[in-house]
């Protein structure tokens, strides 16, 4: 039975695409740090055993003896996985090479699809007061994923401004609808954002228009677009609002945290 003393629980949302190289990584970082500067509480959940958003967050390999690997498999308390950034108001579980075995691991637990929405719901997540968790998950549709959307109230699609972009879309759609008919009921599509955007490139413009009329409102008015200093930030380990705050990446990512966040007021009782 819940415990009706217990705060309400963060938004738990899923940063999701199998395709790599769409943004993915970038937008957890820099929308995790956007909404950090908004004044919420933000914890980003690298489930990538790439651990680029580690990396990208300035998590040195020295400083992850304990990771989501063991937040997965090993019941480690997530005081002990959750490290903090150089951002206020942003904190990680950071993630390790480790993570590459846990797909074949989890296979032989009864509740496999269920390890991490666990985890984010050990009753010692209040002490953290977070608003907002973001997952970084893996190019693929694995069983890490799909831990991932079961855990979470929403998905978030990173969708880049090139040929084949909605592609892949259906099968992730197919994806979250399997999740919701088998473990996550109310798992919702939070948005599509289109990444690497180019407005002097006709073709960004043709994916565009393609997305918006196939998707609806469900592609977010803000675009982000390609920007060296959002390519630049990572190899200073900060996200691009700390690295130049006037780049248009920057401002970008700033308006996808307030577009997304006066959508959930809109949409959440």
């Amino acid at each position: 039975m819940s415990d009706p003393t217990r705060p309400v629980g963060p938004r738990i949302i899923s940063i999701v695409n199998q395709k790599g190289g769409v943004g993915k990584t970038t937008t957890a970082i820099n929308l995790g740090a956007a909404l950090a500067d908004e004044g919420f509480n933000v914890l980003l959940v690298d489930l990538d055993p790439q651990g680029n958003a580690s990396t990208g967050l300035g998590i040195d390999p020295s400083e992850r003896a304990v990771t989501t690997y063991d937040l997965l498999l090993e019941d480690a308390d997530l005081k002990d996985v959750i490290r903090p950034t150089n951002v206020e108001g942003l904190v990680i579980a950071p993630a390790t090479t480790d993570l590459s075995s846990a797909d074949i691991e989890m296979m032989s637990v009864e509740k496999r699809s269920f390890l991490l929405h666990d985890a984010l719901r050990q009753p010692e997540i209040d002490a953290f007061a977070l608003d907002f968790v973001l997952i970084d998950c893996p190019p693929s549709l694995s069983l890490l994923t799909v831990n991932a959307m079961v855990a979470s109230h929403s998905v978030l699609v990173p969708l880049q401004s090139e040929f084949f972009a909605l592609e892949g879309l259906s099968q992730l759609m197919l994806t979250v609808r399997e999740v919701r008919q088998t473990a996550n009921p109310n798992l919702r599509i939070e948005g599509v954002v289109l990444t690497m955007y180019d407005r002097r490139n006709n073709l960004s413009q043709q994916v565009e228009a393609d997305a918006r009329e196939a998707l609806g409102e469900l592609v977010f008015k803000t675009v982000v677009p390609r920007n060296v200093r959002v390519s630049e930030a990572p190899s200073f380990a900060m996200p691009v609002i700390s690295y130049d705050p006037a780049s248009k990446g920057s401002q970008a990512y700033r308006a996808l945290a307030q577009e997304m966040v006066e959508k959930l007021e809109q949409t959440t009782p």
